[in-house]
């Protein structure tokens, strides 16, 4: 089983503003930069995320998306939902015609496997993983590519 684009790069997008919220809206154009993701595809996942409520628009200068509720509030099961994601490790999408129209014999156990997982990840907000170490690593990595690549694109000119 695998998740897909689609999920991850929402999740991520998701985890983006969580951690940037207390500084106010964010640029989809800024997500794109900073984790790499197509500018039209975050466009695409976050018409869905908007129409879930997991996050809202904010016109204007200083504009962009933030999150609709605390990131104490929303899980990661809420977020890969909200992109029609469904994580099942069943070869026939829960229809129980894995062998030849029929159940399969581990069908059952596959079906499981799904909702232990959908589980877990509903008992994981985005507040829960912002906090770990590890996510703060990452972030301070990021900043600091970022603010050298807008170092080098501000030398550049002067150095022609």
């Amino acid at each position: 089983m695998k998740l897909s684009t689609k999920g991850r790069y929402a999740v991520t997008a998701m985890m983006h503003l969580a951690i940037h919220d207390k500084y106010g809206p964010v640029t989809l154009a800024e997500i794109s930069q900073c984790q790499g993701i197509s500018l039209s595809y975050l466009e695409q996942l976050f018409a869905k995320l908007r129409k879930r409520t997991l996050v809202e628009g904010v016109r204007g200068p200083g504009g962009g998306y933030r999150l609709a509720r605390t990131p104490d509030q929303v899980t990661v099961a809420d977020i890969i939902s909200a992109v029609d994601e469904r994580l099942d490790a069943t070869r026939c999408c829960g229809h129980e015609n894995c062998q030849n129209g029929r159940r399969c014999l581990t069908h059952e156990l596959w079906t499981d496997l799904s909702r232990q997982i959908f589980s877990f990840l509903e008992g994981i907000t985005l507040a829960q993983f912002v906090e770990r170490p590890t996510t703060s690593d990452v972030v301070l990595h990021q900043n600091n590519r970022r603010r050298d690549r807008s170092s080098e694109r501000f030398i550049a000119p002067a150095m022609m």
